[in-house]
């Protein structure tokens, strides 16, 4: 199979269904590609009902062009990233993996142009982190949430007001940033460095004022990023955790029990922005997005220094913040039923509290005019007692 073959495939599996976001290879099952979040099997002339094993590796070996490289990572390590671009088309984020003895592909569609804050429907805070001229940014969240896409909205606000050096390093590029006010870099794991933390160790030598960190993936790797946030940069970076008390945890949790305390105190100093997102299914089809975020403040950094306790948390600051830009999922979520966005099951089954979302929504339904309870023909028993 040669890549215009390849190519074709590839052409096919996007136009077969709205809202193509990934597309799947697999042994033993057909083309497949996600539609708005859900698995879908794509017809091919001729049929192809199951990919065999040779199949996949073929595209495998046709996505990674001969590579030695991303060929010996994936032997050593079961699996590489890759980006993957389909002239005139679309651009992709490749994870070739192993399974049971078989090759496996994954790829995500990557937007061509960089949105805008505004046009994502972003929460307004967003705006303020763009402002921002120093300290660390995380913006976390499960696989596929749309972590990148906020970042690359938070840059393209910084690219139109800002005229600044900005050095990404990212794995692999998904979007790319034209020059603006801002002069961006752009650097791939793999093409122009070999890990992150050695990148951004070079990124404080290249006289950025903002830097973009994929991932912080190491103990290594967050502790350089401090280091810069401490030194006057604006770090934007990613976790892979589900809200802010976990993405404190989390980083705590990469250093020794000696080092806590220190990094407590630095992390303390430099955290501007807790950014965590879900997607939600969407009344009508397709996902809305949801956000927890907090900001820092006195209360945030004794938080940070101490831990939480009874009636001091990361959860009560954010529900008593929201005129400083800060939300939790719960209040979020009530306000994406409240425009109708989402359904009250939907609601529910994302909620970070069901007894905080639940409250919510029977507010908004009396406010409505709606019932909200199914127990009707309620009297008082006039009687009780007095038989």
């Amino acid at each position: 199979m040669r890549k215009p073959e390849t190519d074709h495939i590839l052409t096919t599996m996007l136009d077969s269904h709205q809202s193509v976001s990934d597309l799947n290879f697999t042994v033993g099952k057909p083309l497949q590609v996600e539609s708005f979040g859900e698995l879908v099997p794509v017809e091919m002339k001729p049929p192809l009902k199951q990919l065999t094993p040779f199949q996949t590796e073929i595209l495998a070996l046709n996505f990674m062009g001969n590579d030695r490289r991303l060929i010996e990572t994936f032997i050593q390590q079961g699996s590489c990233d890759l980006s993957y671009s389909l002239p005139g088309k679309a651009r992709f984020r490749v994870n070739v993996f192993s399974q049971s003895g078989n090759v496996s592909i994954v790829l995500r569609q990557l937007e061509t142009r960089v949105p805008t804050i505004e046009e994502m429907g972003l929460p307004e805070s967003f705006y303020d982190i763009a402002k921002d001229r120093d300290g660390i940014v995380f913006v976390t969240g499960a696989t596929g949430t749309g972590k990148t896409t906020s970042l690359a909205s938070i840059l393209e606000e910084i690219n139109r007001n800002k005229s600044i050096h900005v050095v990404t390093l990212e794995d692999p590029i998904e979007f790319v940033h034209s020059h603006k006010k801002a002069t961006f870099n752009q650097r791939e794991l793999g093409q122009d460095f070999d890990a992150f933390s050695r990148g951004l160790r070079a990124a404080l030598r290249q006289a950025p004022k903002v830097i973009l960190v994929g991932e912080m993936r190491d103990r290594e790797t967050v502790e350089i990023g401090l280091t810069a946030a401490e030194t006057g940069h604006l770090v934007l970076t990613t976790l892979h955790t589900v809200d802010a008390g976990q993405t404190v945890n989390r980083i705590m949790g990469m250093f020794s029990t000696e080092e806590e305390n220190q990094i407590r105190i630095r992390l303390a100093d430099t955290l501007r922005w807790i950014v965590c997102q879900r997607l939600l299914p969407k009344v009508g089809g397709g996902r809305v997005a949801a956000f927890e975020v907090l900001r820092t403040s006195l209360r945030v950094k004794d938080l940070i220094l101490h831990g939480e306790a009874e009636g001091k948390t990361f959860y009560s600051i954010m529900d008593a913040g929201t005129a400083f830009g800060m939300t939790t999922f719960d209040n979020f979520v009530v306000n994406l039923f409240e425009k109708g966005l989402i359904t009250e099951d939907t609601a529910l089954a994302y909620a970070s509290r069901r007894s905080v979302v639940g409250r919510g929504i029977d507010q908004v339904k009396s406010a409505r005019g709606e019932a909200t309870s199914d127990i009707d023909e309620l009297e008082i028993d006039m009687g009780y007692n007095k038989r």
